[in-house]
C-alpha cells in the first residue's frame, strides 16, 4: 500500500485538468452536516461560477478587492 505522501506526489505529477477532476470528486465525496439539497445547489453554483472563470465569461478578482468593494456597499 502507498503512503499518503506517495500518493500526492503521484497525483501532483497529473495535468492540471486531472487535478481539477480529482478535487471535485474529493470535495464532492466529504460528508457535510448539511441539508443535501442545500450541499447540491451550493455545488451546482461553485461549478457554474467556476466555467464562468475557465470559459472567461467572468473576471476573478483579488479577495481583498472584493472584500473593499462589499466594505463601500455596507459602510454609512
Amino acid at each position: 500500500m502507498r503512503s499518503i505522501e506517495q500518493l500526492t506526489e503521484e497525483l501532483l505529477s497529473l495535468p492540471n485538468e486531472s487535478r481539477a477532476l480529482l478535487a471535485d470528486k474529493l470535495v464532492e465525496s466529504l460528508e457535510f452536516d448539511t441539508d443535501s439539497t442545500v450541499q447540491e445547489v451550493w455545488v451546482a453554483e461553485a461549478k457554474r461560477r467556476r466555467a464562468e472563470v475557465r470559459d472567461g465569461s467572468v473576471q476573478p478578482i483579488p479577495g481583498e478587492d472584493a472584500l473593499a468593494q462589499v466594505r463601500r456597499l455596507i459602510e454609512p
